[in-house]
């Protein structure tokens, strides 16, 4: 059967997935969305009967899933509306940060479901499973970037501005205060407050660090505790470091992209409520 998808947000990600759904037969592109309507206009991917100008108006192209890639303000916005409808993904997890949102999404997820891409975040399904038999204890996400390959804002963008030559904490503390200062950047950490749902946003830590040093990767580092006395240092502990390569400036690692793609593809059949694919 072939599933319809339909693109919400044409940067790099969004144009990566329309192409991608392009060349495949499982899958149809029925609409792509982007604030810069002129971006969709000028693009040999898409027909003009597939540019959705008015996002309202979504529910006429019938798609089997829905897929934001721009930005949280989008889920905010029309998240319950679309899980209404149809199966929604959202590339863009820090949303879920509003814990009032969060409420919202799990109470329209009844009919169809909310799925949240792992993207860098790795080991999510063993993270889960602890979580669910109530042994995970602790868990931080640390993400070391070049500095101009954050996007922040307030007192963050601030002290990353005036990151020069040495490697510097920008933040370490939990992940819900992170999520509206780089909503752009820790959306990993957002899949894993999820995943980890006996800890959540609150108590799930989070650390970003500005290296100028580090031009060509993005670095995830993610460390779990699990059973065990977590006082002594007894208790359970994995840690696992992602390299992923990406350019200077760039938000997103160049395996994300394919990482982001597999998520996609997995998106389906597992009914109402939330998933980590």
């Amino acid at each position: 059967m072939v599933r319809r998808v339909g693109i919400i947000g044409y940067g790099y990600l969004g144009q990566y997935l329309v192409q991608q759904i392009n060349s495949r037969s499982d899958m149809e592109l029925v609409f792509v969305w982007n604030r810069t309507v002129s971006a969709l206009k000028e693009s040999d991917q898409i027909r003009p009967d597939q540019i959705l100008e008015d996002l309202s108006d979504f529910e006429k192209y019938q798609a089997d899933l829905i897929v934001e890639v721009a930005h949280p303000s989008i889920t905010q916005k029309y998240g319950p509306g679309i899980l209404q409808s149809t199966d929604f993904m959202i590339g863009s997890p820090t949303a879920l940060a509003d814990a009032e949102l969060e409420a919202a999404l799990r109470s329209a997820a009844t009919d169809h479901g909310l799925y949240i891409p792992s993207g860098a975040f790795w080991g999510g399904e063993d993270i889960k499973k602890m979580a669910d038999r109530g042994t995970l204890q602790a868990l931080k996400v640390t993400m070391t970037k070049h500095p101009s390959s954050f996007k922040l804002s307030g007192e963050l963008k601030v002290k990353n501005d005036q990151v020069k030559d040495t490697r510097t904490v920008l933040y370490d503390g939990p992940v819900r205060e992170l999520c509206p200062l780089a909503p752009n950047n820790v959306n990993t950490m957002a899949a894993a407050a999820l995943a980890a749902h006996n800890l959540g946003f609150d108590k799930v830590n989070g650390s970003i660090v500005a290296d100028p040093e580090l031009r060509d990767w993005h670095i995830v580092e993610v460390d779990v505790w699990g059973p065990g006395d977590l006082s002594t240092g007894s208790a359970f502990h994995c840690k696992t470091i992602r390299s992923n390569p990406a350019k200077v400036g760039h938000v997103t690692g160049s395996a994300t992209y394919a990482s982001f793609l597999s998520s996609l593809l997995a998106a389906k059949d597992k009914g109402p409520g939330i998933h980590l694919c």
